[in-house]
């Protein structure tokens, strides 16, 4: 096979492109699939490996390589709005899933998870009303998810006595803040990240209730509570552009 020419394989109304990169034997013993930041998708493949072989992994993996896609489109151009369409590429507590859009009069206003599929039921399929009622259902999940994993971490806090009052609201720049009165403000968009990401930001503003500041014994509970929170932040930090809608 030949590396110069580049290939392509359709995956639903979608044509992807992908070029080949052969690799020694010594460096390359199956076929691994890799999308580019650029949003480029290479399959280093091992020499013998037959041009049928090559077509059967990419298709084999279709999925998650559109879904890598979509996301490196909406990282590049966040400013792009979203269309809320069948087939765009959603995140839920770290996982990605795929929008699919039911028009169902019955069910209209009803959100389904599962098979890696996130279903919404709409009485019309206007972009409009598919990301209402898709924020209604993240903004609900979150509601419930933070609060449990709140109830949860708390009571490890020597200093917490009663989990504190809990409020969410969409912010642009923070994951969270906590009031000198203790109130914890928390970014429902959240809900599309992981547990661990989600733990980081309540024990960071846990740890505020001790310490009001960033200071030295601010990073002390911090990092008794979580030595690995720094790791944990700049993987949050690196999804902001794609977690928070613009």
């Amino acid at each position: 096979m030949s590396t110069a020419v580049l290939r392509e394989f359709r995956y639903g109304d979608e044509r992807i492109a992908f070029s080949v990169r052969l690799r020694p034997a010594r460096k390359a013993q199956r076929i691994a699939i890799h999308v580019e930041p650029d949003g480029r998708v290479v399959v280093d493949v091992p020499h013998e490996a037959s041009e049928t072989a090559v077509q059967a992994a990419v298709r084999q993996r279709a999925r998650w390589i559109s879904s890598q896609l979509t996301a490196v489109r909406e990282r590049i151009d966040p400013a792009r709005p979203r269309a809320h369409a069948g087939g765009e590429s959603l995140l839920y507590l770290g996982r990605r899933y795929r929008l699919e859009v039911l028009v169902d009069e019955d069910r209209k206003g009803d959100v389904r998870l599962g098979r890696g599929r996130i279903e919404v039921a709409v009485g019309s399929n206007e972009p409009g009303r598919v990301r209402a009622v898709l924020d209604t259902w993240y903004r609900r999940r979150a509601g419930e998810v933070l609060a449990a994993r709140l109830a949860a971490l708390a009571p490890a806090l020597h200093w917490v006595r009663t989990p504190p009052p809990m409020q969410l609201r969409v912010m642009k720049q923070r994951w969270g803040s906590c009031s000198p009165a203790g109130r914890l403000t928390l970014n429902p968009n959240l809900i599309k990240a992981s547990r661990e990401c989600i733990d980081y930001v309540l024990i960071h503003e846990l740890c505020h209730l001790q310490a009001h500041h960033h200071g030295p014994l601010f990073h002390r509970l911090l990092d008794a509570q979580m030595p690995e929170w720094r790791r944990i932040k700049q993987k949050l930090d690196a999804w902001a552009d794609e977690l928070i809608p613009s």
